[in-house]
């Protein structure tokens, strides 16, 4: 017998979120591996694919969550505060981080700036040993290791040195 102070009703809700947020879980396995393989098929770097991946798979787990519990609560407003709160948490709390990151995956996916590439910044020059999805690495002309964010690449004026002819030229159109 359901206790009274739970009542069925209420029981039955509680029971429909957790069904939800079990749909969600196994979904955003499912929604992941796909992500995946579409960057696989459009030929991204494979430390892409796995943070792709991984941000699918945590971004559908926390709409699972946020769901689950307005299922629970019997109130879509618990779902829609929520997801509001979790972006502005994240809108405020890590604005230079996702703003590098997002530059990264700009930096990364337009190749404009290469491994071996000789680049010159405001404030320094060098040669990219490494472009990473946060941080681009550069020797500079003095042998000084610098880490250069990839928002400063994506934001100011970037000199690329030493690219051969035929790489700098646009293609022919088809």
């Amino acid at each position: 017998m359901i206790p009274a102070a739970i009542g069925g009703s209420n029981l039955l809700w509680v029971i429909v979120g957790i069904v939800v947020f079990v749909a969600f879980f196994v979904a955003s396995r499912l929604i992941a591996r796909f992500a995946a393989d579409q960057l696989k098929a459009h030929n991204v770097r494979a430390d892409m694919i796995v943070v792709g991946r991984r941000v699918v798979y945590v971004l559908v787990i926390v709409v699972g969550i946020f769901a689950a519990f307005g299922f629970a609560l019997q109130s879509a407003n618990v779902t829609l505060l929520g997801i509001l709160l979790a972006t502005l948490v994240a809108a405020l709390g890590v604005q230079d981080l996702l703003k590098d990151y997002v530059s990264g995956y700009y930096v990364l996916l337009e190749r404009h700036i290469r491994v071996g590439d000789h680049i010159s910044l405001e404030d320094s020059s060098g040669t990219v040993t490494d472009v990473r999805l946060r941080v681009t690495l550069m020797k500079s002309d003095d042998g000084d290791l610098v880490v250069v964010p990839n928002s400063e690449l994506f934001n100011h004026s970037v000199t690329v040195r030493n690219r051969k002819p035929e790489e700098a030229k646009p293609a022919p159109p088809a």
